[in-house]
């Protein structure tokens, strides 16, 4: 398993580059756009954080500039039906402070500034997301208050659960429960909730 690269660039392009390490072998690797804007010019030394994704058919290296951003790129992987080129283009949009602030203020709606992600995936890959960002997104102090509070949080925590293939009912029953609990929670605290109750349930 490749982890770390360091060596000349060899060679850039707007996603990709290849690193030649001083044992003589050069590495291609995929980018987010943010960090192949920041590689040196081409002759210059780098060093790349790197997932390794390894094909019956090829090997390819996914390189970053820090080890959260990797392991959010291992995260993101972990979300249902997400493969390594959404992440990449996910992570050219957003960093990883800017993901889970996203999560703390609710802006589900940010994700569809992604090219390929639509309203339907933004919303289910939005509700995996706070589910395993929680811990991070709570550190994150929110830049604006999230849209969408009031009546609108049962339908969007009950579209979102329903996306995730839970049934309607229970998705209904649990939301309900959730913000007659504690009804000033925004969608994704509501989101966080009820995926723990019914985590819960099926343990």
């Amino acid at each position: 398993m490749i982890g770390y690269i360091e060596g000349r660039l060899l060679a850039r392009r707007e996603r990709f580059a290849i690193v030649l390490t001083p044992g003589g072998v050069g590495y291609e690797l995929e980018l987010p756009d943010p960090v192949a804007a920041g590689l040196p010019a081409t002759g210059g030394t780098c060093a790349l954080y790197v997932h390794t994704v390894v094909r019956e058919d090829a090997l390819e290296l996914f390189g970053f500039a820090s080890l959260d951003d990797r392991e959010t790129f291992r995260l993101l992987l972990g979300i249902t039906k997400l493969g390594p080129r959404t992440a990449l283009a996910i992570l050219s949009c957003f960093s990883t402070d800017d993901l889970a602030r996203l999560v703390a203020t609710g802006d589900m709606e940010a994700l569809t500034r992604v090219p390929g992600i639509g309203k339907k995936s933004a919303q289910r890959i939005f509700i995996e997301l706070t589910y395993k960002l929680e811990g991070r997104s709570a550190a994150i102090s929110p830049l604006a208050a999230p849209a969408g509070l009031g009546a609108g949080v049962l339908a969007d925590v009950v579209a979102g659960l329903t996306n995730l293939g839970y049934a309607d009912a229970d998705a209904r029953r649990v939301a309900g429960a959730v913000l007659e609990a504690e009804p000033d929670l925004d969608v994704a605290a509501a989101l966080r909730q009820a995926l723990k109750r019914l985590a819960s349930e099926k343990s």
